[in-house]
């Protein structure tokens, strides 16, 4: 297996889709390492997001460089060009040091007949009744199991390979970071099919250090986790022990560990997820997605005034664009129009209701779901405000940058790497 750059045993993805809040996320972290644990904050931004806002990839390194002088932060973190492809990553290799391989579209596109044999052929080892430290039952998987297997996600491997090779030609195998992301897909990886795909993965000489599966359950962007939550402690669990066994078995970067991609707001099964790394000591890499953003309106709200008529007219522009701006993340993303403020209704809204309606506290009767998700791919509407949303934020940087700071270190990485 080749070198590789380091990630650290706990890592956490954050956006900041208008490269206004680095120093307040970073605070967030600053906290959690004054009470005794180490985080290493990786900042994240696909091409889709650069596309929508019109930045550039250079820009996430810039403010996170400045972010980390002004705040003397001397721990580590890094830049992900998230969800990357063979057909984006170009603009990347400069100035990240994290790929998310995103190779989710070649899932169920089947290999050649001759691949899928020769892997079949090459892994006996899969077949038949498998014991794995961790995990009270075999698993008992057959060889057309594994040739099932093999032909959904063999040709995502062989993609996420041609994609791996393509950037260690250009940065060297040691300046980087490579995740696997499989998770934006209709169905979930069962723990057998994980461990089918980390030893084809290993076969393609990918030391990866981070994968991301689909787990059961719903993770819909910007609220909370919905599904078994005792089915995804026992899945979490068994991937975690699946992971182990690999690492042992196919010389796997030591320090493997599992990501939670999907969704913002995974607030119900962090106590799971917790349990779950100390049972196994192992590591975690998990990312919000435009929580930041949200807490960005949140805090225009809260700051009233000309404050709270941005985020009023960015709702009702969002509203009047909810078949455009909806159908992207349609998989991700569960908006009733029935739920559903009118224009009229918010413009008589106070900041304290405002906030009420966007904020994510579950237990808040005036919380509402699909206006916080219909806000959260609401992102293009501020984007096309241009200047004058930057603006805004910068006249109400202190407000803005508190809700970012408290919402990302109280409501994620207290509860998850602190508990209660």
């Amino acid at each position: 297996m080749q070198s590789c750059k380091h990630l650290e045993k706990f890592s956490f993805g954050i956006g900041d889709r208008f490269a206004h809040q680095a120093n307040a996320q970073l605070r967030a972290f600053q906290m959690l390492a004054a009470q005794g644990v180490e985080v290493a904050p990786v900042w994240n931004k696909s091409h889709r997001e650069h596309t929508t806002i019109g930045s550039q990839p250079p820009s996430v390194l810039a403010a996170a460089k400045i972010a980390v002088a002004e705040l003397e932060w001397q721990g580590p973190f890094h830049v992900d060009a998230d969800h990357i492809r063979l057909e984006t990553v170009d603009g990347f290799l400069d100035t990240s040091d994290f790929f998310t391989l995103d190779v989710a579209d070649f899932i169920a596109q089947s290999a050649s007949p001759t691949a899928i044999q020769a892997f079949v052929e090459s892994h006996p080892e899969l077949s038949g009744n498998l014991l794995i430290d961790g995990i009270e039952l075999p698993f008992e998987i057959s060889r057309d199991e594994v040739e099932r297997i093999a032909a959904k996600y063999l040709r995502a491997v062989q993609a996420a390979g041609a994609l791996y090779r393509h950037i260690a030609a250009q940065k060297g195998a040691e300046n980087f970071i490579t995740e696997v992301s499989m998770d934006e897909t209709d169905s979930p990886q069962t723990p057998p099919e994980l461990l089918v795909i980390l030893a084809a993965l290993a076969d393609e000489g990918i030391p990866l250090q981070t994968i991301a599966p689909k787990f059961t359950g719903r993770f819909n962007k910007g609220v909370d986790y919905v599904g078994d939550i005792a089915q995804f402690e026992r899945e979490f669990n068994d991937d975690l022990a699946v992971i182990a066994h690999a690492v042992r078995v196919y010389d796997l970067p030591e320090n493997l560990k599992l990501s939670v991609h999907s969704g913002s707001d995974k607030f119900s099964i962090y106590a799971p997820i917790r349990h779950a790394l100390a049972r196994f000591d192992a590591g975690l890499h998990i990312k919000t997605a435009g929580t930041t953003w949200l807490e960005e309106i949140i805090g225009l709200a809260e700051a009233g005034g000309e404050g709270l008529a941005l985020a009023k007219e960015v709702y009702a522009k969002a509203l009047e664009k909810q078949e455009a701006l909806c159908a992207p993340y349609a998989s991700v993303i569960d908006v009733r129009g029935d739920q559903l403020p009118t224009k009229e209704e918010v413009d008589a809204w106070t900041s304290e209701q405002f906030v009420a309606a966007l904020r994510h506290e579950p237990t808040n009767p005036a919380f509402n779901p699909s206006l916080r998700q219909l806000v959260h791919v609401g992102y293009k509407v501020a984007a096309q405000m241009g200047a004058r949303y930057l603006d805004a934020l910068d006249a109400n940087a202190d407000i803005v940058g508190r809700n970012v700071t408290t919402n990302l270190f109280e409501r994620h990485l207290k509860p998850l790497f602190l508990g209660d």
